[in-house]
């Protein structure tokens, strides 16, 4: 796995760096092959914060964060984090599969190919929007776009409906359960 470290208010050593690639590659324990990750690494008001996004090959992107008063215990919950994350989501597809005897749905192998931008000036009337990000709508089933929530960590996710062809909503209610925003026009 590729690993490319970013440091932001504090310098990034080889041993850092080294513990940093060790304890990510242990994520190769989960598939084959995980293309690579991208990790930053911030100190602000003592706070030592990780930062972990790794995007699957399917598409989907996996996403961490942690902080405490010590980067190598950051790291380290970053790593237990994204390795929950990871065997939920081998265990989704294993079930996937073995319910359709042994074929993934064909929206499976679906690839969204997320960019992000970040604006630094946008200021109307006292908003300021510090991130945009940007990504392709590809066709997924609600039940994707929930599993691919979760993945990242939010409570709401954008999506193509491959049903209706049309921008959907899911998002996490304050119930435990999932809710789907349709469009009316």
């Amino acid at each position: 796995m590729k690993v490319n470290i970013r440091g932001k208010n504090i310098q990034v050593t080889d041993a850092l760096s080294e513990y940093v690639t060790k304890k990510l590659n242990k994520l190769e324990r989960y598939f084959d092959y995980i293309p690579e990750a991208q990790v930053s690494l911030n100190v602000e008001r003592g706070r030592h914060v990780v930062e972990v996004t790794i995007p699957l090959k399917n598409g989907y992107v996996l996403r961490g964060e942690e902080g405490t008063e010590n980067m190598y215990a950051s790291v380290d919950l970053v790593v237990e984090k994204l390795e929950k994350q990871l065997a939920k989501y081998k265990t989704r597809l294993y079930n996937r599969r073995f319910r359709q005897g042994g074929q993934p749905k064909a929206n499976a192998d679906l690839r969204a190919d997320l960019k992000e931008e970040f604006s630094e000036e946008a200021d109307n009337e006292g908003i300021k929007i510090v991130k945009t990000k940007r990504f392709a709508f590809k066709p997924m089933y609600p039940e994707e776009a929930v599993m691919q929530m979760n993945l990242v960590g939010h409570d709401f996710f954008v999506f193509s409906n491959a049903e209706t062809d049309e921008i959907n909503v899911v998002y996490r209610r304050k119930d435990g359960n999932y809710g789907l925003i349709e469009p009316e026009f």
